[in-house]
């Protein structure tokens, strides 16, 4: 699979090429203040089909956790495009910046404890309290 996709000004833009490791929703309350409230819709990948091909993202990277995670955005309109984990070689890819969002087919919605009153779960999607064993 090839997957191209944007920030939203179209200033920084990527490539994947593999096939993803996990497509799913997450509720976290840290996806929760990324996404601006929603569940967070992913795709993660191996880490070496992924290449920016216009721009360079923004990085951050939480100081006070043990194992924290690289957010990457747009360092003009501030779209964030894609999460490095520190903890595996993997990208996860928002399916908001995907050029086609009509390819993700989620499997699962994980952290539905921090899940609000407001966030769907499509019926059929298996959901964990936390992340799967």
């Amino acid at each position: 699979m090839k997957l191209t996709g944007r920030c939203y000004c179209g200033e920084t833009r990527y490539e994947i090429e593999g096939d993803p490791v996990l497509q799913a929703q997450c509720h976290c309350r840290e996806c929760q203040y990324i996404s601006g409230g929603a569940p967070n819709t992913f795709m993660m990948f191996p880490r070496e089909g992924f290449r920016y091909v216009q721009g360079a993202p923004k990085d951050f990277t939480r100081s006070d956790l043990e194992t924290p995670v690289t957010r990457q955005f747009c360092p003009t309109c501030g779209t964030h495009m894609t999460t490095q984990l520190s903890r595996a070689p993997l990208t996860v890819i928002k399916v908001g910046t995907l050029d086609e969002p009509s390819v993700f087919s989620p499997t699962m919605a994980i952290f539905a404890c921090d899940r609000q009153p407001f966030h769907q779960v499509a019926e059929g999607l298996a959901v964990f309290d936390k992340r799967p064993g």
